[in-house]
């Protein structure tokens, strides 16, 4: 190998392109963040710490971040850049030194059907290559081995004009073989759906039968049922005849004409399979989220049992392994069936596989599946599955931003994480991470903390330094630093216990366990070893059980939290009250509404492949409301006032006096209870950071009732100061008489906890079994599993 010759000499000073050294952040105003200016050095780790709503995300994601993002799609055409989000300027005067920024942030993944880890990763595209050209017997393509791909042929004629009216008819066919399961269509379970929560069939059409959201008497949809002519709209339903049965339920699309309008008209079932079926669960409104639940049972398909491939896909076999075997084996028992193939023709591809699934096992994921629903993943196992592309990554000099990490990992697990990223950093790259582990704090290069307090209380760097400053600067971070929960002295006493037995969820093996009731029990273990398996797939979630996990709270703009928590409606009904007017008034998004911003309270304007201008709408103020409305008053304060109240004032407000309003008053003391009492009624959802949206989910959720509370991961974007007012909450929960039980893996609350139950000792087929039940001083006593080790060192015993 050539090599070229230097001269030995040295550069007579350090190079000027040396100087960029830094990012420099000037006048930053996104959300909450009050004209932040700081330099962050490149190629080093540097953490942002703060509490909950200080404005950390606003710095890092929605300024950095958000402007890198902006300047890369400006380097596109015009034409590309029509098909690409419009991203707005962030509000700060001067951002210098950036570099090409990966966010790798904690939005959960999709939980369409169809998208799985394998999908989501690339490893299901190479496994598809592997087998189309490994395979035996060999059946086509690599689509041929896709359950996203159906099997498709089709034939036919056209005519082929050659001039002097001469023609030509010429015969065509096409055929593609894809992998997709006809009866599930690639999902891998079937719906059976319960006729009787769709329609009362003692009634007829005209008595309004359906008990389907929407689906009212004067409504398009069922006007199209009842005048279709298939139908007598007086005949009760159960006494129609098997034609009539299977019209009303199953009939194909058919063109009707009602009032002199074309319209289709379309049997119930495939009807409700397209609007209801078809969609993302989490994505649909609460009520139809609980009709389907109630109305549709999921179960595994009988002709692909679950794999959601044809059977042809399903014949290839590389040895005595086909492709859906390979999908269901654990990634790192995958990892080792690859490595043991040994095929020239494929080196490239394997060898890119191998590393692929190595990066899962390294990342500690390798209990996963490639064929586990995407969908299913906590907000930690999905972060991690995104930054599975970048560990092998060649490229140097970009800006990793990571939100939390640490969420989801067993302090066992940390300190891989806390490798990964200082690997990342020593190949050059600048690593910005939003943290609140101490375990990850503890290996930053530079430490940046927003605060003092949340919200508008927020939004200023208080420091700025070495992790030996930050413990000796004062800051609400620095002084809880190094705090550590105490083991309980005592423990409270249970009134009874839930029975589990048999248990066999996923990778659990026949557990058998007594969950105590009447205390706070803390189910632990290392990420993948069957905790949420165990609680959720074993506690009935019946009237009795309030189950709050870690799916996250969507909303637009428009949605606050009045709006959410269901805040808006007594409040909407005290002003009606007072003032002798309909409750729609006081609705931004009903008749109350500005009718020039239509209730956004700001004016966009579309400059195409520009960014969208918002500006404050001159009618309302950017109140939302018509100034008709606003003359009607509550207690001296008009709704947009109401709105604009911090959670404290507002419980005060409705607490007392003529707005006395009970209804509104407990839902604000349970905002309060769970540390959101500086937030405005009125703010967007959009704008909360990922602790506050936890929260305000918890607090929703205690207005339910129930005698057993469960609850995965609590502390998930919480500040160590915050944790300590979480148990405090716990604790009253516990003390009014609830049975509380958490996932958890924060130290803090398994040292508080009355009763640990912990799995384990490994993951996926490792894990699955119960390897301590008891208090924390005896888990501590013991150290018999990682769990233990971690807390006691916690503890300092």
């Amino acid at each position: 190998m050539s090599k070229a010759t230097t001269t030995g000499r040295r550069s007579p000073g350090p190079h000027v392109a040396d100087s960029h050294d830094v990012i420099r952040v000037h006048g930053a105003r996104e959300n909450n963040l009050r004209d932040v200016s700081i330099e962050i050095p490149k190629r080093r780790l540097t953490v942002f710490t703060g509490v909950s709503g200080s404005g950390k995300s606003s710095l890092v994601f929605d300024t950095i971040a958000a402007e890198s993002q902006r300047l890369i799609n400006e380097t596109y055409s015009a034409f590309l850049q029509g098909f690409m989000p419009n991203l707005a300027r962030p509000e700060v005067d001067v951002l210098d030194g950036l570099t090409t920024a990966i966010a790798v942030d904690q939005q959960r993944m999709g939980s369409d059907p169809r998208s799985t880890v394998g999908t989501a990763t690339d490893a299901n595209a190479m496994l598809r290559i592997l087998f189309s050209r490994l395979g035996t017997p060999h059946i086509g393509p690599p689509g041929a081995f896709s359950f996203n791909t159906a099997s498709v042929s089709a034939s036919g004629g056209f005519t082929v004009d050659r001039g002097a009216d001469k023609t030509r008819t010429e015969k065509v066919s096409f055929s593609r073989t894809g992998g997709m399961c006809t009866h599930c269509e690639g999902r891998g379970a079937v719906s059976d759906i319960d006729l009787t929560q769709l329609y009362d069939d003692s009634k007829s059409l005209s008595e309004d039968p359906f008990t389907i959201p929407t689906y009212t008497g004067d409504g398009w949809v069922v006007r199209v049922i009842a005048e279709s002519g298939f139908f007598d709209k007086e005949k009760p339903i159960r006494e129609y005849t098997k034609k009539e049965r299977h019209d009303f339920l199953y009939r194909e699309p058919v063109k009707v004409k009602i009032n002199g309008v074309n319209l289709t008209y379309e049997g119930l079932i495939p009807k409700l399979q397209k609007s209801f079926l078809s969609k993302d669960r989490e994505s649909m409104q609460p009520h139809i989220r609980a009709f389907v639940d109630r109305a549709v049972t999921f179960t595994r398909c009988p002709d692909c049992d679950g794999t959601r491939l044809s059977e042809l896909a399903r014949s290839s076999k590389i040895g005595e392994v086909n492709i859906a075997d390979a999908c269901a084996m654990e990634i790192r028992d995958l990892a080792e069936w690859v490595r043991g193939l040994d095929e020239p023709s494929v080196a490239p591809l394997l060898t890119k596989l191998q590393h692929t699934l190595d990066s899962f096992v390294e990342i500690g994921l390798g209990y996963l599946s490639l064929d586990r629903s995407s969908g299913t993943l906590s907000g930690g196992e999905a972060q991690r599955t995104k930054m599975i592309r970048h560990l092998g990554s060649s490229l140097t000099d970009v800006t990793y931003v990571f939100d939390e990490p640490s969420i989801g990992l067993h302090p066992h697990d940390i300190q891989r994480m806390n490798n990964l990223l200082l690997r990342l950093r020593d190949k050059g790259n600048t690593v910005l991470v939003v943290e609140h582990k101490p375990e990850t704090i503890a290996i930053a290069d530079h430490v940046v903390d927003l605060g003092p307090g949340a919200g508008t209380a927020g939004g200023t760097v208080c420091f700025e330094g070495t992790l030996e400053g930050l413990r000796a600067s004062g800051t609400v971070t620095g002084r809880h630093l190094d705090d550590r929960a105490k083991i309980k002295a005592t423990v409270r006493k249970p009134t009874g216990a839930l029975e589990i037995r048999g248990a066999s969820a996923n990778n659990l093996q026949g557990v058998d366990v007594d969950v105590p009731l009447g205390v706070l029990t803390v189910v632990t273990g290392v990420a993948g070893s069957g905790k949420s398996s165990l609680v959720h797939g074993s506690i009935p979630t019946d009237e009795g059980v309030v189950a709050i996990d870690q799916t996250p709270i969507r909303g637009s703009r428009r949605s606050n939290p009045a709006t959410y928590t269901g805040l808006a409606d007594p409040i909407r009904k005290a002003f009606a009250k007072a003032n002798g007017v309909k409750p729609a008034l006081f609705s931004a998004n009903s008749e109350g509404a500005c009718p020039t911003c239509n209730g956004a309270g700001v004016i966009y304007t579309d400059l195409a492949i520009m960014q969208s201008v918002a500006t404050p709408c001159e009618e309302c103020e950017g109140r939302r409301f018509e100034a008709s409305v606003l003359e009607y008053r509550l207690g001296g304060r008009d709704i947009s006032e109401v709105l604009a109240m911090p959670v404290t004032e507002a419980e005060e407000f409705f607490g007392t006096g003529e707005a006395r309003t009970p209804a509104a008053h407990r839902i604000l003391a349970r905002l309060a209870d769970v540390g959101l009492g500086y937030l405005t009624l009125g703010q967007p959802l959009t704008t909360l950071s990922g602790g506050e949206r936890q929260r305000l989910k918890l607090a929703t959720h205690m207005g339910e009732k129930g005698g057993v509370y469960v609850l995965d991961e609590p502390t998930t974007g919480l500040h160590l100061a915050d944790v300590e007012q979480l148990l405090g909450l716990l604790d009253r929960l516990v003390d009014s008489g609830k049975s509380v039980i958490v996932i958890e893996h924060h130290q803090a609350v398994m040292a508080h906890a009355d009763w640990i139950i912990d799995l384990g000792p490994g993951a996926g087929h490792d894990g699955g079994r119960i390897v301590f039940e008891g208090t924390p001083a005896d888990l501590v006593e013991a150290r018999s599993t990682l769990t233990a080790e971690h807390l006691a060192a916690y503890v300092g015993a």
